[in-house]
């Protein structure tokens, strides 16, 4: 799955949710003729996205090439059930990705265009936000 190598800090501290925002960057295809592009905001985490990488190289039979255009390097906390309030920040559980609408998620390119839509219409049924199939 996909997590840092190293981080400076190990855990971050929680900002204001930037729900109402549009994305700025990473909103044009650079690297494939297709793509699958968020229509909202959430957080994806390290196993969602595998998850939906292992679909899309699945129903393309390996064929063609994959970009993943995201990488979670968001610490996420929890601390453990029943435990009281205070004692301090809980340990880091797992890596996230803020995601705003517009953010390419996935590109894909050396396939036909009815089996990239199929397989990315799949890896979105695996993310926990609404996607859209676009093309060049």
């Amino acid at each position: 799955m996909l997590l840092p190598k190293r981080v400076k800090f190990r855990k971050w501290q929680r900002m204001a949710t930037k729900r109402k925002l549009k994305e700025t960057r990473g909103v044009t295809l650079a690297f494939g003729s297709y793509g699958l592009r968020s229509e909202e905001a959430c957080w994806v985490n390290s196993k969602q996205l595998e998850a939906a990488r292992k679909a899309m190289t699945h129903y393309v039979e390996r064929g063609g090439k994959i970009w993943i255009r995201i990488f979670p390097d968001k610490p996420i906390t929890q601390k453990p059930p029943e435990v009281t309030m205070g004692g301090g920040k809980g340990d880091v559980a797992g890596y996230v990705f803020p995601v705003l609408p517009g953010r390419i998620i996935f590109e894909m390119d050396g396939v036909p265009k009815e089996v990239a839509e199929n397989a990315l219409r799949r890896a979105g049924a695996k993310l926990p936000v609404r996607t859209k199939f676009i093309f060049r």
